[in-house]
Order: structure tokens, then C-alpha cells, then sequence
């Protein structure tokens, strides 16, 4: 559920806070007030593009933050998202901030800085918006296959991956037969071309690692004449043979410490450290002589040396940038000749793996059919249902599943609404008959409908009751409530029968100084309430005759909700 809305420095709002309800949230106010513009934050910080004119005037940045609560029963799918995204929940909050500068913004969630992205993946558990326009999406049959397959659920899940994967599969064979059909000619121009590369990459007789050892080698034959120099002056100031050595002097410390050892016994541990220490130095002289003797330059080795590696190098230029690359490609091209070997097979067993594919997506997609015909009997009757209460008395509603004749990654099905809104009319497309009213009660109707399967808590909904008035707006009002009940809904609106069915009701309003414009918004109170209903029903004053209007409407809309 979504606690509050805190926004700062954002178009007209220079600071404002919404603590939002359980229940029906409704917002209202005068027209230009800034009604849409509290929506459109709520999308700002869950990603949505930020345009430079939105910062207030005068501010550097804009703030933007939302606090939910998902103790519900949606919240442990929230905290397994959490969780995925490695990040830190404390109790059951979330919180969604995003700070908006020109040229640049941060999101954070609980804290921690994230992408827009993944905002955008966990708001999908978060909350759902329905934009002022969203309806007319519904004259596009693609959104139809959408809100069908979202109906279906689980259910819809596996069969719809299955199909996917097995239209992927069809699509790779047919791009390698496409890539794999050649003349003669072209097959044998590839053929030689595989030999050749495949004979100069067997004929290095490449060894995994030899690369390394042999660039260590190189290294130090290149530079053996700087190692002997430098070897040999260390092996001078630390060896014996010389009277300014390390070892003699050392030699010279132990004799002297020796001679007066046996009067302390406290230097004999000294005795013992500096005999480790001379040893020490003993070995690492032999070694070094050992060395040195072994080190010396060897012109016809280094010659090999070099050699070896300009071959590897040229075989890295060409086929790799390692030796296990460059096997990998010597493994393709002979996988290759042995396709061209024997080319016709080759193609033959492509073309059987691609029925067989075309098989299974064939069979896949008749599965995913069935569940979306079954489940579209279902929502046909659901929709029907919730139409009826929406004040389509004589509506004839049908979720059309039918084969298109094409397959593509969702499977082979066409889905198209269907409606007559009159006696006597035939059904036909939903996009050729509703209006503009029509269509924003049936995109409510599904969404009433999708809410009882959906696990989102908040609802949004800027202006669902666009092109409708009269008995409708009571039946849309209604409904409204209804959905209120299991979910927190969050509408704004110009009609009072719909107003009058808040559980919580917020007006924004708009003051203006001498320098400055302001946009606030604020929870009105029972008396309150009542003189909005009014404004709302076109009273110009705040008479006793439109305060009593206002009164018998809310009391209609206690009975309704109280039913």
C-alpha cells in the first residue's frame, strides 16, 4: 500500500505531503489546479523521463519520494524481489526516492543508490497506473492478447515460455539454412578455405600455455646481458670472495659474538639468530653462483624462441587472441569440412531438425490456445458481468480467441473484444463501436476484474471517468468502491457521485502571489468534504441549497458502500 507522497520543488508543488488511506483516495480540484501533475510524480520516481522545465523555478533539484507498506499479502514476493536485487528491507517499508537535477537524477530504494530499472521492476509489485489515455489502448487488439494472458495467470506462464523457446529455435534453424545453402562453387571455395586454415593451425602444433612460457623465456634471453651485470654485482656485495662482502663481514660478526658467548647465556639466542642469518645468506649465494653458472646466453635458443612466438603471434592475429581460441576455431573449421563432406546429409539433417521443431511449436502453441480459449470463456463472463454494473444494460461482451494463420513468439492465436451496446446490433470489434466513455468504463471493468487475480495493492487511476456522467458515473462510482475494498485505490476525478464514495478525500489547489504560483494539497475534513461535493456539482456558492445537495449525495454514497 502506498503510505505517502512526499514532493519537493516540482513544477508548481514547492513542497508537499499526501498520507494516503486504506480503502477508495480520492483527489479533486479546479481545473489546471495541478491534479495530473501529482500522478505525473508518482511516475517520476518510478522512472519516468524527467523533463528540465518540470524543476520548479529558481530551485537547483526536485525531490520526489514514495513510502509503501507491504505487509500484505503481496509483501513477500516485494522482499523476495529485495532479496534478487541485494538490497536491504527493514520491517515492512519500502521506500522509493528520486532527486532530479537538469541533465541528471539519482533513485534510490531504501537508501541505496539503483537504476531506473530496477524502480521500474519492483514497482510492477508495487502499484498499478491507469494514465488519462491508457483506454485508448484498447482500440489496438494487441493490448486485447495482453490483458487476456494476464488473466490467465500461472497457468499462462510455462506454455507461454515453452512457446517462446521453441519459436527461437525454429527462427536459429532457419537463419542457419538460409546461411548453410550454397553452389558448388561457394562450397568449394569454403572448403579450401577451411583446409588451409585448418592445416597451418594442426601444422603449429600449438601446446596450451607454451604462449607464456615462452614470452618469460624471451624476456629473460632479452635481457640477459642487464641480469649477468646486475647479478654479479649482487653476487660481489654479498658474497665471501671479496673483503667488502656481506658474507666475510657477517663471518667477522659471528667469530667476535662467539668469543664472549660463554659469559652471558642470554647471548647465545643472539648467537643463534645471527648463525641463522649467515646461513641464510650462504644458501642464497649458492644458489646465486648456481645461477649464474647456468645463465649463460645461448644465441640458437634465442633465435628458436623468437621464432616460436612470431608463429603463435600470427595464428593469434588471425584465428584468436589465445591458444585455446585459436583450438576452438581450428575445432569449428574441421566440424565445418565435415559438414561440407558430406553436405547433403548436412542439410538434410537441418531440415529434419527444423520439422521436428516446427512440431513441437506447433504443439506448444495449441496448449497455450486451449488455456487462452478456456480462459477466455471466463473473462468473457466476468467482463460481461462488470459491464452490466457499469450501466451497459444490454451489453453483449465476447473475448474472441481465433488462429491468425501465423505464428509468431506468442504463439499462433489472434484475440480481439467484442461488443454490442444496443439491442439488435450485431457484435462486432470493440475498436469499431465503443466511444471515448464506452471504452474508459470497459478499461475499468478489466481492471476491476484483473484486480481480483492481481496481487498489486494500489491502484491509480487519473480520470477513469472521462466522457461519462448521469447514472453511469454512479455505476462507475460503484464499482470504484467495490474495488476499494480489496485493494487501495487512488482516483482522481471531476464527478461527485464518484467523490462522494471516498474513503478519504484530498483537493488540490492552486494560490498565486504577487512573484509566485503554489500547487498544494491537503485531506479535507467533514465539512470540507461537503463544500467540494458542492463545487463539484456546479455550485458557484456555498449556499444552504448546495451544501443539502452535497449532503443527500454523500448519504447516497453511505448507503451504496454500506450495502
Amino acid at each position: 500500500m502506498l503510505q505517502s507522497l512526499h514532493v519537493k520543488n516540482l513544477a508548481l508543488m514547492e513542497e508537499t505531503e499526501v498520507e494516503f488511506v486504506p480503502g477508495l483516495n480520492i483527489l479533486t480540484g479546479e481545473t489546471g489546479a495541478g491534479k495530473s501533475m501529482l500522478i505525473g510524480s508518482v511516475n517520476l520516481a518510478l522512472g519516468a523521463k524527467f523533463e528540465k522545465d518540470l524543476l520548479r523555478q529558481g530551485a537547483e533539484s526536485a525531490l520526489v519520494e514514495l513510502v509503501f507498506s507491504c505487509g500484505t499479502d503481496e509483501g513477500a514476493a516485494i522482499k523476495a524481489k529485495l532479496a534478487e536485487m541485494d538490497l536491504e528491507h527493514e520491517d515492512d517499508s519500502v521506500i522509493i526516492s528520486r532527486k532530479l537535477q537538469q541533465g541528471k537524477s539519482v533513485c534510490k530504494i531504501n537508501g541505496e543508490t539503483v537504476t531506473a530499472k530496477q524502480v521500474k521492476e519492483l514497482a510492477e509489485l508495487l502499484l498499478d497506473i491507469h494514465g488519462q489515455h491508457e483506454h485508448q489502448s484498447l482500440l489496438h487488439k494487441k493490448k486485447h492478447m495482453e490483458i487476456l494472458d494476464a488473466y490467465c495467470g500461472e497457468s499462462y506462464a510455462a506454455p507461454a515460455q515453452a512457446v517462446a523457446d521453441f519459436y527461437d529455435e525454429v527462427k536459429e534453424l532457419k537463419r542457419k539454412l538460409e546461411k548453410e545453402v550454397m553452389d558448388e562453387n561457394a562450397k568449394a571455395r569454403e572448403q579450401a578455405l577451411a583446409e588451409f586454415e585448418l592445416q597451418e593451425i594442426e601444422g603449429a602444433r600449438l601446446i596450451e600455455g607454451e604462449d607464456e612460457e615462452l614470452e618469460q623465456t624471451y624476456r629473460r634471453m632479452s635481457n640477459s646481458r642487464k641480469i649477468t651485470e646486475n647479478l654479479a654485482e649482487s653476487y660481489h656485495y654479498s658474497g665471501t670472495e671479496e673483503e667488502g662482502g656481506a658474507g666475510n663481514a657477517l663471518s667477522r660478526a659471528l667469530r667476535a659474538l662467539r668469543t664472549v658467548t660463554a659469559y652471558d647465556p642470554r647471548l647465545e639466542e643472539l648467537e643463534e639468530q645471527l648463525t641463522e642469518v649467515d646461513n641464510l645468506l650462504a644458501d642464497y649465494n649458492r644458489d646465486m653462483a648456481e645461477y649464474m653458472s647456468d645463465s649463460e646466453f645461448d644465441e640458437e635458443e634465442f633465435v628458436r624462441v623468437e621464432e616460436r612466438l612470431n608463429t603463435i603471434n600470427r595464428l593469434k592475429g588471425k584465428y584468436g587472441n589465445t591458444i585455446p581460441e585459436i583450438l576452438t576455431y581450428a575445432a569449428s573449421r574441421q566440424e565445418t569440412l565435415n559438414m561440407l563432406s558430406d553436405y547433403e546429409a548436412y542439410i538434410n539433417g537441418l531440415q529434419m531438425q527444423l520439422e521436428k521443431a516446427e512440431k513441437k511449436l506447433s504443439e506448444a502453441c495449441a496448449v497455450l490456445s486451449k488455456i487462452r480459449q478456456k480462459n477466455a470463456v471466463q473473462l468473457t463472463e466476468k467482463l460481461t458481468d462488470a459491464l452490466v454494473q457499469l450501466n451497459f444494460l444490454t451489453v453483449q461482451f465476447e473475448v474472441a480467441v481465433r488462429p491468425n494463420g501465423t505464428i509468431t513468439e506468442k504463439g499462433y492465436d489472434d484475440v480481439e473484444f467484442m461488443i454490442s451496446t444496443n439491442p439488435g446490433e450485431p457484435i462486432k470489434p470493440l475498436g469499431q463501436v465503443a466511444s471515448g466513455g464506452e471504452l474508459s468504463r470497459v478499461m475499468l471493468a478489466i481492471k476491476t476484474v484483473l484486480a481480483e487475480r492481481d496481487e498489486i495493492d494500489t491502484l491509480i487511476f487519473d480520470e477513469i471517468d472521462a466522457g461519462i456522467s448521469g447514472k453511469t458515473a454512479w455505476k462507475v462510482a460503484e464499482q470504484l468502491s467495490q474495488v476499494g475494498r480489496a485493494h487501495q485505490v487512488i482516483c482522481i476525478t471531476h464527478l461527485p457521485q464518484i467523490a462522494a464514495m471516498a474513503d478519504a478525500h484530498f483537493v488540490i489547489e492552486k494560490s498565486s502571489t504577487d512573484d509566485s504560483t503554489i500547487t498544494d494539497i491537503r485531506r479535507l475534513d467533514e465539512t470540507g468534504e461537503l463544500a467540494e461535493l458542492a463545487r463539484l456539482l456546479g455550485s458557484d456558492t456555498l449556499t444552504e441549497a448546495a451544501l443539502s445537495n452535497a449532503n443527500e449525495l454523500r448519504v447516497q454514497a453511505l448507503e451504496v458502500k454500506n450495502k
